[in-house]
């Protein structure tokens, strides 16, 4: 489904309005809304606690939401069953790494792509023809993921014999397999150093630039979101207080008050 507006015109690929979500008496999200881009790379920041988490897990449908709507693709993402967010074109990797230690890199990255994959037990049991197209097709795929994110070297051995920045983009490529419109990255820059975090923001970039993908991006590596991001969106305590350009979010004295008076 094409995401368009009433007038005909193509509208954000992601809309999020009025997002609320409660745990007990402690509101996580307080009716949030934004937009996001076709193509665009957006940054979500607060402050620990500011509800950016608890947002990629209702874009997941991991929570669901106390009020409020999801559009993607102008389709309303909350009606959605959790097994159909992958095949619907959203992607993600987690803060903590959630890859399958003892597989090699490359089964790893192929697991992401089952998701899209038509056979089930019985026609894979049957070897099917269109079973055979499927599996060759993620393996091309999976492939030109391993050569795109620099993992040729490594693509047979167990993820854990892999140092943590290597790790990561194992995850990503997983993430990647499954073909999404949209990629969640949650905490992208965690444990990695100076040098690997500007590897990191090269990496988002050509993503975006060679892949078409649309990026969610959440991060306290304040320089990395700044440098990579088109548009940034700011949380506290839930709120949305900020939604711009990074230069106009930097400046913004309701992010500035957030973080505690210091610079971004």
């Amino acid at each position: 489904m094409s995401a368009r507006g009433a007038n005909g015109a193509a509208g954000p690929l992601l809309s999020i309005d009025g997002l609320s979500v409660r745990f007990g008496g402690i509101v996580a999200l307080d009716g949030v809304s934004f937009n996001v881009a076709n193509g665009q790379i957006c940054g979500l920041i607060g402050p620990n606690g500011a509800g950016k988490t608890t947002l990629f897990n209702v874009l997941s449908r991991l929570y669901h939401a106390d009020t409020g709507t999801i559009l993607f693709e102008g389709r309303k993402l909350l009606d959605q069953p959790r097994h159909t967010i992958a095949p619907l074109g959203i992607g993600r990797t987690f803060q903590n790494l959630a890859l399958f230690r003892t597989m090699t890199v490359r089964n790893n990255i192929m697991i992401g792509g089952h998701c899209r994959a038509r056979g089930g037990f019985l026609a894979n049991a049957l070897r099917l023809p269109f079973v055979s197209r499927e599996e060759r097709r993620l393996g091309e795929r999976t492939l030109r993921l391993i050569e795109t994110l620099d993992l040729g070297a490594v693509a047979d051995l167990p993820v854990s014999a892999l140092p943590f920045g290597t790790q990561k983009r194992v995850e990503l490529a997983r993430a990647l397999a499954s073909e999404p419109k949209l990629l969640l990255l949650d905490e992208p820059a965690g444990g990695l150093n100076h040098e690997e975090v500007e590897q990191l923001r090269e990496l988002i970039r050509s993503i975006r630039d060679r892949l078409g993908v649309t990026v969610l991006l959440v991060e306290h590596h304040m320089n990395l979101v700044m440098k990579v991001s088109d548009k940034v969106v700011a949380l506290d305590f839930g709120r949305k207080i900020a939604d711009g350009s990074p230069q106009e979010v930097q400046r913004n004295p309701e992010v500035i008050k957030a973080y505690l008076g210091g610079e971004l």
